[in-house]
């Protein structure tokens, strides 16, 4: 269903990109669990590869249930179109893929996920492209960082798991004086608190193995921005390297979406209360979470977001030692990468997700041996408090 952007958001969340099935009337949407298509005669068969002609051919090129949720997400996030994959990092691969030749560079956010500070150090430079790390908090650090062969200036805001926050719109200003483009991964915070596009990036990533989803039990990713940018993504780097999404786990994201601005307001106000909580504590050293008055970029994060998001991480006074303790301690959160899900996961970036990025790489990011990553779930916050009160 075409839906008008002037809708309220959860409106959008439900209805866009579906409606009833029109050959048995289905609420939900269909999963068109197939792997081809069945054409009336060659006539349409060739008119469809050639672009002449709109339909399926073969679910790696697009699957219905799989337009309905790109259709979904490009509506949330004010993007013209968009792709999904199989993975958040098939998509964040297939965008800069799309952006780059052998001989150009890319700047990156230096507190990064460190799968994607994988591809970019570890991957791709093996075809002749180079990638530089700087605190894209910084303005004149990102000034500084490009070169003429810069095409790509790829932002996490808030960064996983340090929480610091670039101000997109200044550095969108700066990339397109340069002519680079900016992508955006906005998984933290999703299109109902913060829409990069709405911002000057060109392009946002998401995780949607996240909150997109929000239930744990599927891994995916989608790419929104301009129609002809995400065409020939999908069309190149998403077909040929084949990391496509599922037409079952398209609908589950789908079945997710209708929920999100419900979870994402639970999200929030339990993240705010744990944040205050952990702020108190006298075993606490610090607390990075965007929503604390505490939070040095506050001003920021209430001026480009619309609400803080379910993650923070934080230091102990006890440092590794402490951290290794608490975790080991909690009896309700889970000890587990991954977030947005409906349970509490507590995490070791230093010795898990960011284990891959070098320890020196790690340190300038702020990414200590002692920092603790909290996804905040959708439990009674007070249990989620209790439970770390007593392993604190």
């Amino acid at each position: 269903m075409k839906m008008d952007g002037k809708k309220g958001f959860s409106t959008r969340a439900v209805h866009a990109g579906q409606g009833p099935d029109p050959l048995h009337g289905s609420l939900s949407t269909p999963i068109y669990q197939t792997s081809t298509f069945v054409f009336k005669d060659v006539a349409q068969g060739a008119a469809r590869f050639a672009g002449d002609e709109e339909g399926y051919i073969y679910t790696r090129l697009g699957n219905p249930t799989q337009a309905a949720l790109e259709e979904k997400i490009a509506n949330l996030e004010g993007g013209e179109a968009a792709f999904a994959a199989g993975s958040g990092m098939g998509a964040i691969t297939a965008v800069i893929m799309a952006l780059v030749n052998q001989g150009d560079h890319v700047v990156h956010s230096s507190a990064l996920y460190g799968c994607t500070f994988a591809f970019l150090h570890e991957l791709i430079n093996r075809f002749g492209v180079s990638a530089t790390g700087v605190d894209t908090a910084d303005l004149d650090a990102v000034k500084k960082a490009i070169q003429p062969n810069t095409k790509v200036v790829y932002i996490e805001s808030p960064t996983n798991p340090t929480m610091r926050i670039s101000d997109i719109q200044a550095v969108a200003e700066i990339a397109h004086a340069h002519g680079a483009k900016v992508v955006v991964d906005n998984t933290f915070m999703t299109p109902y608190l913060q829409r990069p596009l709405e911002l000057g990036a060109d392009i946002v990533v998401h995780s949607a193995t996240k909150y997109i989803n929000g239930h744990g039990d599927v891994v995916a990713g989608v790419a929104i921005g301009p129609k002809d940018l995400i065409d020939e993504m999908r069309m190149t780097t998403l077909k040929d390297i084949g990391g496509i999404i599922s037409p079952f786990d398209s609908w589950l994201l789908l079945r997710g979406l209708k929920t999100l601005a419900v979870r994402m307001d639970r999200h929030n106000s339990n993240a705010m209360a744990v944040a205050k909580f952990l702020e108190e504590h006298p075993a606490v050293e610090k607390v990075y979470y965007p929503g604390l008055e505490s939070f040095d970029q506050h001003d920021l994060a209430k001026k480009q977001m619309s609400g803080f998001g379910g993650i923070m991480s934080f230091e102990l006074k006890g440092g590794y030692d402490a951290g290794v303790k608490l975790m080991n301690g909690v009896k309700m959160m889970h000890l587990a990468v991954s977030l947005g899900d409906v349970d509490s996961l507590i995490q070791h970036p230093a010795s898990m997700t960011h284990s891959v990025v070098p320890e020196e790489e790690r340190m300038a990011a702020h990414i200590t041996p002692g920092l603790v990553r909290i996804a905040v779930g959708l439990e009674d916050v007070k249990d989620i408090i209790a439970d770390l009160d007593q392993a604190l």
